[in-house]
């Protein structure tokens, strides 16, 4: 019998976005495979059902990797591909393993020689770079950065060096209802001279994104509280 596959499967990044940002091999994907690895069991049933309407869930195998649960990747995912089942590792939000869960999963898969087949999808690291006017030949993204005061300075400063050194555009996130203290020390501790864009609400009605340099940000009421962002430097 031939090994199944492990199909890494995109999801919205806001409501109601399906039809405008899901191609229709994730659709397809939705439809024929009946094993999914999630973050969160409650909320994946909500965006299998959405995704496609006639999924019957009952019948479906789901499994948790959150951050509080131990997947059994012999028992609970290499059993099903040596039986032929595909598995799709599905996004609780965007792309699957890209600032998100979800890679030591396909690390396993590789290990045994399965294939992996990702699927294109909505990913706001990507489209805030694409929409920032920033340099896209050369970025890297942090992630989250340190919430103490002081190691957050730091690390900004450390960021403008090697986006001054290299030209590299820096790309780093916050929890949402973090955002303006994010910005302020943002615009404490960067040069004035400095690009950021801000990109907020990716694929919402209320999506915004702007590039300005931290001057102009200074002269510019902003107020992000608990909206999804991606901040940029370049």
């Amino acid at each position: 019998m031939n090994k199944g596959k492990l199909y890494l499967i995109p999801t919205v990044l806001s409501e109601n976005s399906e039809e405008r940002t899901l191609p229709i091999p994730v659709y397809e994907a939705i439809r024929d495979i009946n094993i999914f690895i999630v973050e969160n069991i409650r909320t994946c049933r909500r965006h299998i059902k959405k995704i496609y309407r006639k999924k019957d869930i009952d019948s479906t195998i789901l499994y948790s990797y959150g951050k509080h649960d131990t997947i059994n990747l012999e028992q609970d995912f290499l059993q099903h591909i040596l039986n032929g089942k595909n598995i799709g590792l599905l996004s609780e939000a965007g792309l699957p393993c890209i600032a998100d869960p979800g890679s030591e999963i396909v690390e396993y898969a590789h290990k045994f020689q399965i294939d992996v087949v990702p699927f294109v999808g909505p990913s706001s690291i990507l489209l805030a770079l694409m929409a920032s006017g920033l340099n896209g030949q050369n970025f890297a993204f942090t992630g989250y950065l340190p919430i103490d005061k002081s190691e957050r300075i730091k690390t900004l400063r450390h960021l403008e060096l090697l986006k001054n050194r290299s030209g590299q555009t820096q790309i780093f996130m916050e929890t949402p209802y973090r955002n303006n203290q994010l910005m302020e020390t943002i615009l404490k501790s960067c040069h004035n001279n400095t690009k950021l864009c801000i990109a907020s609400n990716i694929t919402l009605a209320t999506e915004e994104i702007k590039t300005k340099t931290i001057a102009e940000w200074k002269q510019t009421k902003i107020n992000i509280h608990k909206k999804p962002a991606i901040f940029l430097i370049g």
